[in-house]
């Protein structure tokens, strides 16, 4: 059990002085291409993929997938030599762990500067719960905080659960903020397939 799952829900109405508790999920954008573009800007608008060894010739996987690429149906996970033959025009790099476990570290350093409680789901993403009197105003202010530490581009959500913070940083993607709550839970959502919601596979829905 996370240690966001054993305080308080969050979702609770504002109290007297207008504090709410929050979910926030903080989700990096194009996290491990974004990492390659701080050493490389001058790649900056193109189809990057990072995976392997940077030779799409040899067997391997794609590890990270610029916007850019992704407009051609590459995703995390496709073969390389699939990935080079979708988009011929891709610049290849080779992975670099250290590099991304290192940008990773500083962001989380950053988000515990916050306050609340963190909990880390991975290189790209963290959870924080936090109580705050103005939950967009702290989002915005989380996603200056991580691009002055970092360099990189977060998308901020806000939810009064996990689930719906985490959905609700899809919505914000790239770079932006979405409140999604038990107040507009409906309308965004009714309308959609049971795989939009999180967990939820092919084999499931």
């Amino acid at each position: 059990m996370s240690h966001v799952d054993r305080l308080p829900p969050a979702g609770n109405p504002p109290d007297a002085g207008g504090v709410e508790r929050v979910v926030l999920h903080v989700d990096l954008d194009q996290f491990i291409v974004a990492v390659e573009l701080l050493r490389r800007p001058e790649l900056r608008g193109r189809p990057v993929l990072v995976g392997g060894t940077g030779d799409p010739t040899r067997r391997g996987v794609v590890a990270g997938a610029s916007y850019e690429a992704r407009e051609h149906g590459v995703r995390s996970g496709t073969p390389l030599r699939t990935a080079a033959a979708r988009c011929p025009d891709a610049v290849f790099l080779p992975v670099d762990r250290d590099a991304y476990l290192a940008a990773s570290a500083t962001v989380m350093a950053a988000l515990r500067e916050v306050g609340g409680v963190l909990e880390e789901a991975g290189w790209d993403e963290a959870f924080l719960l936090v109580d705050t009197a103005d939950a967009e105003r702290t989002a915005h202010g989380v996603r200056r905080l991580v691009a002055d530490r970092s360099g990189l581009s977060c998308s901020v959500g806000i939810g009064d659960n996990k689930l719906r913070a985490k959905l609700a940083s899809g919505f914000a993607k790239p770079g932006g903020v979405f409140r999604l709550d038990a107040s507009n839970w409906v309308a965004v959502m009714a309308d959609r397939p049971t795989d939009a919601l999180w967990g939820v596979g092919a084999k499931t829905a």
